[in-house]
């Protein structure tokens, strides 16, 4: 039987590609040095007292010299650090310091990092959901998964969650400074909830999610950070939070991957008060799959794949919107849920914070 000949090949288009690989394959690498450089305190070491040798930087560590050599050259091949060979001293630039060294910073990365590490422990699980088409519940992940969302999203809502999103919403601000009762479902490790309610002293704030070892560890924070009189986490799914006439619900980063988004949806519309408003962020994405194929949306098609449509997927519907659902389908599903009225509040480069009331 015959068959069609092979394609010729295009040298330059192959060379481009190589290098593309090799630099994605480099990348999978050092992502687990990373997330040594995280644990370890290397980051913050040369922030605080570089430039460093690997004697010196072993030295302020506790680690041992011919691990940190190798992994400072590591980094300095990636563009993480500069090296002067002069010296043989390593050094930790002010804007990779910004992102690697400084957890107050927007930009902090780390967080990501534990969320790639999980992904790559999780992949025969998600491997063997692509063949069979059933779900992987988000309490199936490795435990890295969980504290790593909640550092990556944390510095986010530090920047941005009381000075721009809350205050982009209709009539909110006035009534969480008055004392509002607040419901944040999907609240995961409680960062949102613990922001707002160190923000707003006289609101009341209600954290629920269905995974029970997050709710532990957020009630130990809220009591770490002097709010615990104030707020309440429980354990229980999004259709089923407890409560009534709510001034303001919230979802962060979380309604995409819910199994049935419309049901959750409409148990916000039963929970809110007359005037109360629902407040959705979710990654940022447009409605046409090619106008995401951009690095952002390449981060976020893959935790998609590995993270958010499993989830879905595990629930029943099984919706699947998927981390890169846009601003159309999350309207589709606000509005079937019974709401009327319906807005992109604000955006960032990362998030869409979408308005919904009754």
């Amino acid at each position: 039987m015959a068959t069609a000949a092979a394609p010729a090949l295009d040298p330059t288009r192959l060379n481009e590609f190589i290098g593309k690989a090799l630099n994605d394959m480099g990348a999978a690498m050092s992502a687990a040095l990373v997330v040594i450089g995280d644990r370890l305190g290397l980051y913050k070491a040369l922030h605080l007292h570089g430039p460093l040798t690997s004697a010196e930087l072993a030295e302020r560590t506790g680690t041992h010299e011919r691990y940190v050599r190798e992994w400072l050259a590591n980094q300095a091949a990636g563009g993480y650090l500069t090296y002067d060979p002069t010296s043989a001293r390593y050094t930790l630039p002010p804007e990779q310091a910004f992102m690697l060294a400084d957890e107050s910073s927007p930009l902090f990365v780390h967080g990501l990092f534990q969320v790639i590490q999980s992904a790559m422990i999780d992949e025969p699980r998600v491997t063997e959901a692509f063949r069979t088409g059933r779900g992987v519940g988000w309490h199936e992940h490795d435990h890295r998964l969980f504290e790593g969302t909640e550092r990556f999203f944390r510095p986010g809502y530090n920047a941005h969650l009381v000075s721009e999103w809350l205050p982009a919403l209709e009539a909110v601000m006035a009534k969480l400074e008055a004392g509002a009762t607040v419901a944040d479902v999907g609240c995961g490790l409680g960062a949102s909830t613990i922001l707002m309610a160190q923000a707003f002293p006289r609101s009341r704030f209600f954290g629920f999610d269905y995974h029970g070892p997050s709710i532990e560890l957020a009630r130990e924070r809220a009591r770490a950070a002097g709010v615990a009189e104030r707020v309440t986490f429980d354990v229980t799914p999004a259709k089923s939070f407890p409560g009534k006439n709510y001034d303001l619900v919230a979802f962060f980063d979380c309604l995409h991957d819910m199994g049935d988004p419309v049901g959750a949806g409409r148990r916000v519309l039963e929970s809110l008060a007359a005037d109360g408003t629902w407040l959705i962020v979710e990654p940022f994405a447009n409605d046409r799959v090619e106008q995401n194929f951009n690095p952002v949306g390449r981060l976020f098609y893959a935790a998609s794949t590995m993270i958010c449509t499993p989830a879905s997927l595990s629930q029943e519907v099984g919706l699947g919107l998927g981390a890169q659902a846009g601003e159309r389908r999350i309207a589709a599903v606000i509005r079937e849920a019974g709401f009327t009225r319906f807005r992109r509040a604000t955006e960032t480069p990362f998030n869409l914070v979408f308005e919904a009331r009754p």
